[in-house]
């Protein structure tokens, strides 16, 4: 007779392997049926168990939204189910404007609300750093100063409620953020890479955390980039929340803000009611979708 379906959460994805938590605080070791895994940590799924302690993934249930990166070969899920992504930065090892930008587009486009930590803030150029994502603080995202080798408490608040997965390069700190919200999580960390300017990969896997019985944490491993190819011009201008009131009136339909003619994107810049540097980092993002 064929085995009843089980209900239940990935909490850890290791490549093609899955560690699933049931509803009734089980937890499973488990497989996608057939060669293709599309599922995600925080993905709600229905398992038929094979053996003590195992099962197949035979049904993913639908998604209230899905965090993911794809280049022009293959995409890669970061998290599915999240309300909140927690982006992590520091001044060293330094971040990447586009990197930041880039998770912007894909939170945005998956409706996904973001905040910003800039972590490690204790050490030289903390403080140009903070000042540069000020220009996001005038777009409506919440930044926020962290040096969680101390204190995370000031996260805290922000994760309240929410299913969060933190994101960012190597070496930002957040198995550092982890290990201050759950000590007994044990979090390997890593120390920088001073000569190389980056992060060693400490983070192999995803895996979620409950924090409490309403909020919960993924934690996803490092990354040096975020493609965006599944994504449509028209979806990127969109995800620019500074772009949105100028949409549609610009001269052509099809207008890629770049040097065409009665651009009001392009005028807003010129009359520095729109940062040039985000201009620029749309450009960027638009000619790589082509690319």
């Amino acid at each position: 007779m064929k085995s009843e379906h089980r209900h239940g959460t990935i909490i850890a994805a290791f490549g093609r392997r899955y560690e699933i938590e049931t509803d009734d605080g089980e937890i499973l070791d488990c497989f996608p049926r057939g060669k293709r895994s599309e599922v995600a940590c925080g993905d709600r799924v229905q398992v038929a168990p094979t053996a003590v302690g195992q099962g197949v993934i035979e049904v993913v249930d639908p998604r209230t939204s899905l965090l993911y990166r794809s280049d022009a070969f293959r995409q890669k899920l970061i998290a599915a189910n999240v309300t909140q992504l927690v982006l992590v930065l520091a001044a060293s090892p330094t971040y990447y404007q586009d990197l930041l930008d880039r998770c912007l587009v894909a939170a945005e486009h998956a409706g996904i609300v973001t905040i910003i930590v800039l972590n490690k803030c204790d050490l030289d150029g903390s403080a140009a750093a903070l000042q540069s994502l000020r220009l996001y603080q005038t777009l409506g995202y919440e930044v926020l100063p962290l040096e969680a080798r101390t204190d995370t408490s000031r996260l805290r608040p922000h994760l309240q409620g929410h299913t969060s997965v933190l994101v960012g390069q190597s070496g930002m700190g957040k198995s550092t953020i982890v290990n201050g919200l759950l000590p007994d999580a044990a979090v390997a960390t890593a120390e920088i890479s001073a000569a190389l300017d980056s992060g060693k990969h400490t983070t192999t896997h995803a895996r979620l955390h409950h924090l409490d019985r309403d909020s919960h944490l993924i934690d996803s491993p490092g990354l040096q980039e975020f493609g965006l190819h599944h994504l449509k011009p028209t979806d990127v201008d969109l995800a620019f929340v500074e772009f949105r009131p100028w949409l549609g009136k610009c001269r052509f339909a099809n207008c890629r803000h770049d040097h065409e003619p009665g651009c009001a994107v392009t005028a807003e810049a010129a009359a520095g009611r729109i940062s040039d540097r985000r201009v620029a980092s749309y450009r960027r993002i638009v000619t790589g979708l082509s690319g």
